[in-house]
């Protein structure tokens, strides 16, 4: 149950005097920014200890985020998922634009999952606490996490509409002023297929950020440092490193099409990237229209997907946070795969939104091949729900798959990326549905040949263990376009998803029934480089 901050102790001297802008030495700086890194993974170790489920256990699948008061990030945690760094600051400012700074209190805490003002589908919820010190806003802990369950239908690609996918949260305080508005808690209980855990989720959020505002405000009261002046001299080092970095690559316009699974026809992302100077603009002009299906991509994520890769390439010794990203903006015509409508479903935006960075470098290709990789598949996934021996279940299970190759290495096999999420363990798998696990292996030989090989996909079986049929979603990415290799390399093997040793539709709900056999093959990663170029083996 959350509560309010515990009362403190009167502040003690500050070791130093407060900080002014630009007055910082780098040794300074360092220990303060890694103390900074440290109250942030302690918040998100809190958040793993207190948490429900999987999903945050074994998957990964969240983030915890420092901002200053203006909601400009500051530090996040060390294995943050890619997106939702790019997203949670964005959240903050949309959260300050519905409360602004002078109607909050100490204690309050606010709540959305909003696709367009959070991370992009319903299914995370985001949450943010003001922080104060001695009576003035200074900064706010964010959190965001998949919820094991939103209601609405189950997460899937043939989803037509927002309304579809489960319960819309819009901006609220799920509490106010250190008391928690009940009716909020118990509308989303009385809307998921698993109120337990979901709620404890909830909680855990609350309560890592409780232990961030605790360890902050305990080093603004030791040091005295002013949190603002901290964080510019942060941003601005951020900043210029990255406007550096960008300036090495020549100038001019790079353009390259993914062509990704479709329905009807394929779906195709069309990326313009221009570096001019310190400066990189990516426009998605010629991209597919946004489609009736949970394909689409908000702007919030296609920047985040679209900055990661950049600042993974250019830049990736330098402290992240919003500096880094200043240099790099994003465009989408309106009412394309990248820029949808309300009420645009976009449950599974992951299967589009994670193609951008393949995207991005395959126009960098042109300009630093020596830098890039090639294209390899997204996450996977089956969801679940029914009831089992009297007790109902919703559990959602990740899958990874090959990376692209790079001139200077082979592609990693049965990783996520440019996502951040971990394999599900079957042991884990198995004690929260009636599954029986008959396999899960490295596919062979799934990555593309050239003179670096792609990584290799996942394959995994189970058979239906229950004692009633059990409704299953699948999310399958690469099925019909496998991940082509870069500059001669060839493509990776296609994934590939039957049931009962028959290929079914993966954008479609299926009724598992007890004894059903399930096959899921993840794709492998395209190669690099023309395979006569590959080195001999040493």
């Amino acid at each position: 149950m959350p509560r309010t901050a515990p009362s403190r102790p009167a502040a003690r001297k500050p070791a130093r005097p407060a900080a002014r802008a630009g007055g910082l030495d780098p040794v300074t700086l360092e220990i303060l920014w890694t103390r900074l890194i440290a109250m942030v993974d302690e918040a998100a170790a809190t958040f793993v200890r207190t948490s429900f489920s999987t999903l945050v256990r074994e998957a990964n699948d969240y983030a915890v985020v420092l901002t200053d008061a203006e909601g400009r990030s500051l530090a996040q945690n060390a294995v943050s998922i890619p997106s939702f760094i790019g997203t949670l600051p964005a959240t903050v400012k949309h959260f300050l634009a519905r409360h602004p700074a002078h109607t909050l209190r100490p204690g309050d805490v606010l709540i959305t999952n909003d696709p367009w003002m959070g991370t992009g589908h319903i299914h995370d919820i985001n949450i943010a606490a003001p922080i104060f010190h001695r009576g003035r806003l200074v900064a706010f802990a964010a959190v965001t996490s998949h919820m094991p369950d939103i209601g609405g239908q189950l997460r899937n690609a043939g989803i037509r509409e927002v309304f579809e996918e489960g319960l819309q949260i819009p901006i609220l305080k799920l509490i106010e002023a250190g008391k928690v508005n009940p009716v909020l808690p118990a509308i989303i209980a009385e809307n998921v297929r698993v109120p337990e855990q979901t709620m404890g989720d909830v909680w855990a959020e609350v309560a890592a950020c409780r232990m961030l505002e605790e360890r902050l405000i305990a080093l603004l009261d030791e040091t005295g440092i002013d949190l603002g002046a901290l964080g510019s001299e942060i941003r601005g080092r951020s900043e210029r490193a990255m406007r550096a970095a960008i300036a090495t690559v020549p100038s001019g316009t790079y353009n390259y099409v993914v062509l990704h699974d479709g329905f009807e026809e394929r779906i195709r992302l069309d990326c313009t990237l221009t570096v001019e100077g310190d400066r990189i603009a990516i426009d998605y002009a010629g991209s597919s229209p946004q489609l009736p299906r949970a394909v689409n991509v908000v702007p919030i994520y296609a920047f985040a997907y679209s900055a990661f890769p950049l600042k993974a390439l250019l830049c990736p010794d330098v402290p992240n946070n919003e500096g880094a990203f200043l240099p790099i903006s994003t465009s989408a015509p309106a009412g394309t795969i990248l820029n949808p409508r309300f009420p645009a479903a976009s449950g599974a935006r992951g299967m589009i939104g994670h193609m951008l960075t393949p995207a991005i470098m395959g126009a960098l290709s042109q300009a630093i091949p020596e830098r890039v990789q090639a294209p390899g598949s997204a996450n996977s996934s089956v969801t679940m729900t029914g009831e089992h021996k009297g007790r109902r279940f919703a559990v959602v299970n990740f899958l990874n798959a090959g990376q692209g190759a790079s001139a200077g290495r082979e592609g990693l096999s049965v990783i996520s990326f440019p996502s951040n999420l971990g394999n599900t363990p079957i042991e884990v798998m198995e004690s929260l549905a009636p599954i029986r696990v008959t396999h899960r292996s490295i596919r062979k030989q799934s990555g593309g040949r050239g003179r670096r090989r792609g990584g290799a996909g996942l394959s995994f079986g189970f058979d239906v263990a229950s004692d009633s049929p059990v409704l299953a979603s699948f999310i399958m990415t690469r099925v019909k376009v496998p991940p082509p290799g870069l500059l001669g390399g060839q493509d990776g093997a296609p994934a590939r998803l039957t049931v009962n040793d028959e290929p079914i539709d993966h954008a479609r709900h299926h009724v598992l029934k007890p004894g059903d056999r399930v096959l899921m093959e993840t794709a492998g990663g395209g190669g690099y480089g023309a395979p006569e170029e590959q080195p001999a083996a040493s």
